[in-house]
């Protein structure tokens, strides 16, 4: 049996020492930060724009990485019933031809107690959601947050909605994703995300009609993961919620009017599935079943800035200051280690009876521990969002010799840096795949690796 993960216990700190922090936005960067600073003793409040917290999204892939984090939080249990064990992961050709595949449980294996599994977003995010709230984390909706301001002294920070409404705080944790503003506030100067050239058709459908066909059964009876790689586009699919819903993403080239000021349009299922004519004549089956779609404008962002007020009373996590393609399905996964390591910096703030939350020595904790997280954070995540662009590359090659090369790459054994089937790429997997947040953290905070609290189990 592989080691189990450490799960953190939630901390109670003297109330002097105990940070007031305010959240802003619930999506995955936001409710793991929430988590994270509640389990490391701080009193936590999420604020978020929309009216309700509501079910929104598709299929998300958690990798080994993510998995490490979510049980480190205490989810493995309420997670089990919304997860989909998904077998292996297929690379395919345009036409269907099989170009190689990796065994998830065989990789399971280099990265002891962690998993890959396969969630409806709604579902993973409800799961968060209601960890907060076991943990003492107040939510208020229909909240937006236009501005922050840091106090003359540095030592609290204050949200303004825009409807007037005030939170003051020690620390601001900015969330508002890719399209925010809040990173435009904290700079003083634009600061808008960069379009990458493609975009996202998202469907989910259900999964009666397939079960017809023996072609696509099988996609449901063998939960697996598939990409179909072809020029300019790819496509991915996988099952949810038990075989009751088929995640499909179609990935192709931005043709959004660049004067839209919506990132997610309604459209044409006939301009869609004209995209993927001549294409793995399953594919094609596939699309027939889908009624409706609308499709995503896919930015990418990432912050050679800092991403905190040098006051540490704010600092920005996310997809706001590092959004990336999902071609390495690895967004969610930075998301929730920005929590992981903030919470764990977080719960190494001075919890002493002679000490305040306001005094010089505790500010300056405070600032050291912000100044740990961005340094753990942004060269990893500036690793996922390059290669992230390179994988736009890789998948979208026309056929011709490139493609080739690609393909006779991914079928080597073992397999050469660089490859396209990125999650055992030997250059990229360990880092990617095996990250430890704790060792991160202690490498930083200058505490040997040795002494991490999992190699001690």
């Amino acid at each position: 049996m592989p080691p189990p993960i450490h799960i953190k216990q939630q901390e109670t700190r003297l109330r002097e020492c105990q940070l007031d922090i305010v959240v802003v936005g619930a999506g995955l960067a936001g409710l793991g930060c929430a988590i994270a600073g509640a389990l490391a003793g701080h009193s936590v409040q999420i604020l978020e724009a929309t009216r309700e917290i509501k079910e929104v999204g598709a299929g998300i892939q958690v990798l080994p990485n993510s998995s490490r984090v979510l049980q480190h939080w205490g989810l493995e249990n309420a997670l089990k019933p919304h997860m989909t064990f998904p077998r292996v992961c297929n690379f395919l050709g345009w036409k269907g031809n099989q170009i190689s595949h990796l065994d998830f449980h065989e990789s399971e294996k280099s990265y002891p107690g962690t998993w890959y599994r396969d969630f409806h977003r709604a579902d993973l995010q409800r799961c968060l959601v209601d960890r907060a709230l076991e943990l003492g984390v107040k939510v208020t909706c229909n909240a937006r947050i236009e501005d922050i301001r840091v106090s003359a002294d540095g030592a609290t920070a204050t949200a303004i909605a825009s409807d007037g409404r005030k939170w003051e705080c020690d620390l601001v944790i900015g969330a508002d994703g890719v399209f925010g503003k809040l990173t435009e506030t904290l700079l003083g100067r634009s600061n808008p995300p960069v379009k990458t050239g493609d975009l996202a058709y998202r469907l989910l459908l259900k999964t009666e009609e397939m079960r017809k066909d023996p072609e696509l059964a099988i996609f449901l009876d063998d939960p697996q993961v598939n990409y179909w790689l072809g020029p300019d586009a790819h496509a991915v699919n996988y099952v949810l919620r038990g075989g009751d819903l088929f995640n499909m993403v179609l990935l192709v080239p931005d043709d959004i009017p660049d004067e839209s000021l919506a990132s997610t349009v309604e459209g044409n299922v006939k301009e869609m599935c004209a995209q993927f004519e001549g294409w793995d004549p399953r594919i094609e089956k596939l699309l027939k079943l889908c009624d409706s779609v609308q499709k995503w404008r896919l930015c990418i962002r990432f912050g050679e800035f800092d991403w905190a007020h040098p006051s540490a009373a704010w600092v920005m996590v996310g997809d706001s200051v590092h959004a990336t393609l999902p071609y390495l399905a690895s967004g969610a996964g930075m998301a929730f280690e920005d929590g992981a390591v903030l919470g764990e910096c977080l719960s190494r703030l001075p919890d002493r009876p002679d000490m305040t939350k306001t005094s010089p020595e505790y500010l300056n904790a405070k600032k050291h521990a912000i100044s740990v997280f961005q340094e753990c954070r942004k060269q990893r995540t500036q690793m996922v969002v390059e290669r992230g662009n390179v994988q736009q590359y890789l998948y979208h090659l026309h056929d011709g010799s490139e493609q080739e090369e690609r393909d006779r790459k991914m079928q080597m054994v073992p397999t050469p840096e660089g490859e396209a089937l990125a999650w055992r790429d030997p250059g990229l997997a360990p880092k990617l795949l095996g990250y430890d947040h704790i060792g991160d953290v202690n490498a930083r905070w200058g505490i040997p690796q040795s002494n991490t609290i999992e190699s001690r189990l």
